[in-house]
This record gives C-alpha cells, structure tokens and sequence, in this order.
C-alpha cells in the first residue's frame, strides 16, 4: 500500500510541478495574466512549487526502503522521472495543442521504460 500512495503522490507533485516550471508559458495567450512580470511569474510558479514540495517530500519518505517503504532511493527516483516525463508530455498534449509528439519522442520514452525495468531487475 505504501508504494500505491507513494506513486499517487508524485503524480500530483509532478503535476504541480509541470504547471510550476511550464504553465507560465501559456499565460500570455490570456488577457488578465499577459503583462506580468518577470518577478510576478516566479512568485507565482514558487507559490505552485510549494504544493509540489508539499507532495514530493512526503512520497520520499513513505516510500523510501529505510523508512518502511518499498523503494530504494535509486528506485524512487527512477519511478519519479518517468512519472515526470508522463506528465510533462499529458501536459504538452493538453495545454499546448501546437506542441507535437513525434516518434523519437516515443522512442525515447520507451527507453526510459527500459530503464526503469534494469533498474528494478534484480
């Protein structure tokens, strides 16, 4: 269960932190949000980041191998890349229709698939 919980976690700390370090890419298009400033758009992705930290240290800690959990640390951070890489490219899809996927794309992630697998492989 604690692996459920903590893969459960980092989606949603990745997914702020997707909309943190990208979103403020989309604002322009919007009216209200077009003229910030430079400072204005970091505060407001550190106002974002801080949900993601929120998040990402308590998936850490329940599912690191020495607190209990079931992942060691090169584990969780292997799971957390590729659960990064999946929703950076939902994100890509969704928010930024003119944004393609391309088959290297594709191919890349599938080797970070292969990647995960060597890093569990025993």
């Amino acid at each position: 269960m604690k692996g459920i919980y903590t893969i459960i976690l980092l989606v949603l700390s990745n997914t702020f932190m997707t909309v943190a370090w990208y979103g403020h890419l989309k604002l322009k298009t919007l009216s209200r949000f077009e003229n910030l400033s430079l400072l204005a758009v970091i505060l407001l992705s550190w106002g974002i980041a801080l949900f993601e930290y929120s998040l990402q240290v308590p998936a850490n800690r329940i599912g690191f191998s020495a607190n209990g959990g079931p992942f060691s640390l090169v584990e969780l951070k292997v799971i957390q890349e590729v659960i990064s890489i999946l929703v950076f490219s939902l994100f890509t899809v969704i928010v930024f229709r003119d944004e393609h996927f391309r088959t290297n794309h594709l191919i890349g992630f599938i080797f970070l698939v292969l990647a995960v697998y060597f890093v569990f492989k025993k």
